[in-house]
């Protein structure tokens, strides 16, 4: 199967119904990751900006269900964000935009979650020769728009609008060149392909998983904005940042390690340049 395709069936709209009347949205995606213990597990990864615009203890996930017709019902579920004195139940990198938790997801969910293995490490864009110009895809759901009733995400694409890409030690986040909208933070930036005349490397699952498919490069935390004026750039965190949360997730005395990772000269020079408005 297609790598977008798994992904579309593995990203889900967050979303939470504020006090004032107004609505915050977001997008997640799912990853499969062994427990300490070594269970699998479900994670829910997305911009931890989403989670901290919601500030109720419950919010919502749109999972979907299957009719036997073939058609799909948007089926959201409650999804408790916060605990009864107000402190949060996910995990947030000390140092970039990202945010993960365990949840409890349906079983379909839960095997529609993608591997770990997929997630793009700091010597992926070396290895398969990812650059500049080099187009990738991202799911979300703008202006908490989805794909139709079902609740699927909308599926768009955009090029690579920076160098170097990597390493994320020293450039944690790169451009990618599309409209980015509310309720895009959070979304998958993935590369789909096998074989194509733009790149001659076949790509398949990270860490040798077998499928001629691709991997996700990143997740989508900002906007470029300038004096105001949305310059149609998007903000993508690497991968490596999830992969970093999600061990903190397993073992949080690793974040001194991690925050040490993320706080070199460029790092800090990047992120001062990531000074866009949040979306």
């Amino acid at each position: 199967m297609d790598l977008a395709v798994e992904l579309i069936h593995a990203t889900v709209q967050l979303e939470q119904q504020q006090t004032d009347g107004a609505r915050t949205v977001g997008t997640g995606f799912l990853i499969q990751a062994p427990g300490p213990d070594g269970a699998a597990r479900t994670v829910l990864v997305t911009a931890n900006h989403v989670f901290q615009k919601m500030t109720g203890a419950d919010a919502r996930i749109g999972y979907r269900t299957s009719n036997k017709d073939g058609s799909w019902q948007y089926a959201p579920k409650p999804l408790k964000i916060r605990d009864a004195n107000g402190a949060e139940l996910w995990t947030h990198h000390p140092t970039r935009d990202v945010a993960v938790m365990t949840i409890k997801a349906p079983e379909a969910f839960a095997r529609a979650a993608m591997p770990l293995e997929y997630l793009a490490g700091d010597e992926t864009f070396s290895r398969y020769q990812v650059k500049t110009g080099d187009e990738m895809m991202a799911l979300g759901f703008p202006r908490g728009l989805s794909a139709n009733g079902a609740g699927f995400p909308i599926l768009r694409s955009g090029r690579v609008a920076s160098y170097p890409l990597a390493p994320a030690k020293i450039f944690p986040t790169f451009l990618l060149d599309f409209s980015v909208f509310p309720g895009n933070s959070g979304g998958p930036v993935f590369v789909s392909r096998a074989l194509t005349k733009d790149s001659p490397v076949e790509v398949d699952a990270v860490d040798g998983g077998g499928e001629n498919n691709g991997f996700i490069a990143g997740l989508l935390t900002q906007q470029v904005e300038l004096n105001k004026e949305r310059l149609e750039i998007g903000i993508v965190t690497h991968a490596q940042y999830v992969r970093e949360t999600i061990a903190l997730l397993q073992d949080p005395t690793t974040e001194s390690t991690v925050a040490s990772s993320g706080e070199t000269e460029g790092a800090r020079a990047a992120a001062a340049a990531d000074s866009s408005r949040d979306e």
